[in-house]
């Protein structure tokens, strides 16, 4: 889950003076990429963002006054205004794409806590529909473009697929990951564990049986989100319920503090850049 191969999902395109070459195949615009490689370093932020958006969810809606759903239209409004900084950029940029994925950990978040908490919608009911939704959203863009590889996000229309597709992985993960807990009464610390063995039994099985790497991908994404849900709420919550009581307020600025930690050093080393390879011009 460490990594793809774009050299098998590219699409047929012209080219210049190449147009004319029958079969000529479309390379991705050169260090246009929209996301980062997935590094070691990918799957910890994202982990913290879950985590992030399941206590700033909570701290937002009790601490805020606007009730959840004025917390939803105003995190809404925010995530809306980074993705258009997002979009306008010409390549990844470690900053911009990390906050608009914690926005969208929380916005996420919020969809599925409104149904629930709001609209009295039962988490299977909303689990159920989450999917099918993601699974339409999937099915549109491979149908679009052929392919669901995070190594060719080089174009506006697939970077839109990209991130309704994320949005979606955070609703999913939170209505499912908070069914489980609900029906199997784990505690947090416990569901936390059972949700890392599933993403541990993910990886092996691409690793050691060879399945998929972009459904072993996107399988680990929507698993994270409950993983980190479990994190975040085993830390904030009251001791008397099974957590640590550290509270959403340092639960947040502790993980916050982390995440911009990280995202500063990937931003200085590039370490997770999609480096371009070389373009070498034909001999004359």
């Amino acid at each position: 889950m460490t990594s793809e191969t774009p050299e098998t999902s590219e699409l047929p395109v012209v080219h210049g003076p190449a147009a004319a070459a029958p079969g000529h195949r479309r390379r991705s615009r050169p260090g246009w990429n929209k996301v980062p490689e997935i590094t070691v370093y990918f799957w910890v932020i994202k982990v913290l963002c879950t985590t992030v958006g399941e206590t700033a969810a909570d701290l937002l809606n009790e601490k805020a006054g606007l009730g959840l759903t004025g917390v939803s239209l105003l995190m809404s409004v925010l995530l809306a205004g980074v993705l258009v900084v997002q979009f306008r950029t010409s390549a990844y940029r470690a900053g911009v794409y990390w906050l608009a994925v914690a926005l969208i950990s929380v916005v996420g978040t919020l969809i599925s806590d409104n149904l629930t908490d709001n609209m009295g919608v039962p988490l299977e009911t909303s689990t159920t529909v989450f999917a099918i939704i993601l699974a339409v959203v999937f099915a549109a863009w491979y149908r679009s473009e052929h392919t669901l590889s995070i190594h060719s996000v080089d174009t506006t229309r697939r970077e839109s697929f990209y991130w309704l597709a994320v949005l979606f992985t955070f609703a999913l993960g939170t209505a499912a990951g908070d069914l489980v807990s609900e029906r199997m009464n784990l505690g947090y610390w416990l569901a936390a564990v059972l949700f890392a063995l599933a993403i541990g039994a993910i990886a092996v099985a691409h690793f050691a049986l060879g399945l998929d790497v972009v459904w072993t991908f996107w399988i680990a994404y929507i698993l994270t989100r409950p993983l980190g849900a479990s994190i975040g709420d085993y830390l904030s919550q009251p001791t008397g319920d099974g957590g640590l009581g550290l509270g959403t307020v340092v639960t947040s600025a502790l993980f916050l503090t982390v995440i911009l930690g990280l995202v500063v050093y990937l931003a200085v080393t590039r370490r997770d850049v999609i480096e371009p390879e070389p373009q070498h011009s034909p001999a004359a």
